[in-house]
């Protein structure tokens, strides 16, 4: 009977299905640790991971010859595991796309609208008691509608974003991505991703994490945007430069922000907690009860065909 570590607590779904399988369940919510991590390698056929497991090459370096033959990651994202290294170590490596797109497509928006109407500002007004009541220049927020968008990165949760902008907002949608994308709707791709940031009012990043990605949003990107204009990540927390966005708002470069990640998570700087123009979520991009099964069983698809031999649905 194949050996399976669960390394993070999952919906009770998940488990039913793996029903076969000698299953190690760790019901813990921090990430493995590093000596974890090489035990895993070492004693378990497979291993259910996800964001923070950080499977580097320095782990696989040292289990030269894994036990190990699959990694399936929890998430659509995998920038937490060094897949170069994974697969000269012959460790197949898988993920989850397509089940996260909608939940997290519908926090950029939740972001977009927070950051927009100042609803989390407005909320803390209530709840220390300190509103006054209603008048006309009350807390005047950016009207969303028939404003411009700018995505980075035009991926499926890309485009997810970018059709809920034009047609439940009326946006006029703007994109950076390497490739011109085939839509359904109308959009411009721009090759110049800081001539882009200065004519949109809101810039959402939709890239996946990476070398590549790492600070694609840094203070000359800041510097182009207009004075009202949001920043919105709900991508990689790295993806954005955390000094230059903080530098940016603090000097009224940009009108706020709405962040579900963040670069060193899970800290959050005192200065982006103080400042009442940024919206702060807790990583709930895929956080639903019905998205977060999917997800599993997913990962368990991938698991078990790996371990059957058989090449996973979803291989990274």
């Amino acid at each position: 009977m194949k050996k399976v570590l669960i390394s993070r607590v999952l919906p009770d779904e998940v488990y039913r299905a793996l029903e076969g399988l000698e299953v190690v369940r760790r019901d813990e919510t921090a990430p493995l640790s590093s000596d974890d991590m090489r035990a895993a390698l070492r004693e378990y056929d497979g291993v259910m991971c996800t964001l923070g497991d950080q499977f580097s090459a320095a782990v696989f370096d040292d289990v030269p010859a894994p036990r190990c033959k699959v990694l399936a990651n929890f998430g659509v994202g995998f920038n937490h595991i060094d897949v170069a290294a994974a697969k000269a170590a012959g460790v197949t490596v898988t993920n989850t796309p397509g089940a996260v797109t909608d939940a997290t497509a519908d926090v950029a928006m939740t972001l977009m609208l927070m950051s927009a109407r100042r609803a989390g500002e407005g909320e803390r007004m209530v709840r220390a008691g300190e509103w006054e009541g209603w008048h006309p220049t009350q807390m005047l927020g950016l009207h969303l509608t028939g404003k411009a968008v700018g995505i980075v990165g035009m991926g499926r949760i890309g485009q997810a974003i970018a059709q809920r902008c034009h047609f439940g907002f009326g946006m006029s949608v703007h994109y950076f991505s390497r490739s011109e994308k085939a839509l359904t709707f109308e959009a411009q791709r721009h090759g110049d991703l800081k001539a882009m940031a200065a004519q949109v009012d809101v810039l959402v990043t939709a890239v996946p994490g990476s070398a590549e990605t790492r600070h694609i949003i840094h203070a000359d990107i800041l510097g182009a945007m207009q004075s009202h204009a949001r920043l919105i990540n709900i991508a990689r927390g790295d993806v954005v430069s955390q000094a230059a966005l903080i530098d940016a708002l603090e000097r009224g470069v940009i009108g706020g922000a709405g962040l579900d990640v963040y670069e060193f998570e899970p800290d959050v700087p005192d200065a982006l907690r103080a400042m009442d123009n940024v919206v702060l979520l807790p990583h709930l991009g895929t956080s639903t009860g019905e998205v977060r099964v999917d997800m599993g069983l997913m990962m368990v698809a991938n698991l078990q065909a790996a371990l059957r031999g058989d090449t996973p649905p979803n291989p990274v």
